[in-house]
């Protein structure tokens, strides 16, 4: 097999943990099955963190939801601007969270940068349309900021205070640097987007690593791939580099399950653990019970998308954007509950269910 290192990398890739070393990592910490979460009071990012709306009493009620399903690990979503207003509250609130996800049992997978939705986040901006999928979730870091690599050291300290802080955190389980550097949000905020986004996402992201592996947590960075090819013949710049950085292998996908199998197979080469960050979206056939199967075949950990139907309104499909529903979709494009606990899919919830056990009965990697 060739090797599978960047050419031209600077001297901190050798801190990119060996594939034994995050093999024996995933080995210690066991299958992780979880979701990516988001409290159903809070519409984005800065709603969940922020002093005046943080919500320790809907995420320990949510939080014990997922225990009962068996899920031992979530990810969950922060912002540079929570850092630049107020690092000090956000790391509080960060150790608050963590102390309630442990109390069930439940490691987290934080991430740190997002190209998602909203390119121009605000300090308590919390409008949200109605039966819109995510309309209110926001970009970190800003367009503004993503397009101007001069303003890139900004975020610097923001990385660094907060891996510096948790480097050794046993309850947090991975590090995800940037979601989806490269995407352009056609459907919602396309007109705004730049056409290199891709390039300019994959300068910033070059930087991101480095000061990540400066600090050198005990936890293993990844950042995940989700769209195009990944083979050896045929791959973008920005995906080889997060394929070929990451100390563990991190993707997305919501496709058939016939393609989510393809998908884990092209990553297997790398002999590192594959973990699927996100995925379920029952209108594709992209559901529990069509998808874990895989993964345990292929020893995929997995996160799916959703918790609680709220503020996101992830229950509705992407479509959403240019398509207007009249109520509730018939059919839930992803998250389990309703914010009073009751189960979209009680058939789901069976499903689950049988996850729950202790870590140490989980199937070994």
């Amino acid at each position: 097999m060739k090797s599978t290192k960047v050419k031209g990398l600077p001297a901190f890739a050798d801190r990119q943990w060996s594939e034994l070393k995050a093999n024996q990592w995933y080995e210690e910490k066991g299958w992780l099955l979880g979701c990516n979460y988001a409290p159903s009071t809070a519409v984005n990012q800065l709603e969940m963190w922020e002093s005046e709306t943080f919500d320790p009493i809907t995420i320990e009620r949510e939080l014990g939801w997922a225990a009962n399903l068996g899920f031992n690990s979530i990810r969950v979503f922060l912002h540079d601007l929570l850092w630049k207003h107020d690092s000090q509250g956000l790391l509080n609130r960060m150790e608050t969270f963590l102390r309630i996800a442990d109390s069930h049992g439940i490691g987290v997978m934080f991430v740190l940068f997002d190209s998602v939705w909203n390119p121009f986040p605000e300090p308590g901006k919390r409008e949200y349309k109605m039966g819109v999928h995510n309309s209110g979730w926001l970009q970190s870091p800003g367009l503004e900021v993503l397009k101007n690599p001069k303003r890139h050291n900004e975020l610097e300290d923001y990385v660094k205070g907060v891996l510096t802080h948790f480097a050794n955190d046993k309850r947090i389980h991975v590090w995800d640097l940037y979601n989806e550097p490269c995407n352009r949000n056609i459907a919602s905020y396309g007109a705004h987007e730049p056409e290199d986004k891709a390039d300019l996402a994959l300068v910033l992201l070059r930087k991101v690593f480095t000061w990540a592996r400066e600090v050198n947590p005990s936890q293993p960075l990844t950042s995940g791939v989700w769209v195009g090819e990944w083979t050896e013949n045929e791959i973008k710049e920005l995906d080889q580099f997060m394929l070929e950085s990451s100390d563990v292998i991190t993707f997305h996908n919501y496709d058939s399950p016939e393609e989510m199998e393809r998908r884990i197979i092209k990553l297997q080469r790398f002999n590192r653990p594959v973990l699927c960050t996100e995925y379920m979206a029952r209108g594709f056939n992209n559901t529990f019970e069509s998808i874990i199967p895989i993964f345990e075949k292929h020893k995929v950990s997995g996160y799916n998308w959703g918790l609680v139907a709220g503020k996101t309104q992830t229950s509705y499909p992407w479509d959403s954007w240019t398509v207007s529903y009249a109520g509730e979709p018939s059919l839930w494009f992803h998250d389990i509950f309703r914010a009073d606990g009751t189960p979209y899919k009680e058939e789901e919830i069976n499903y689950l269910s049988r996850f729950k056990q202790k870590k140490n009965d989980r199937p070994a990697m």
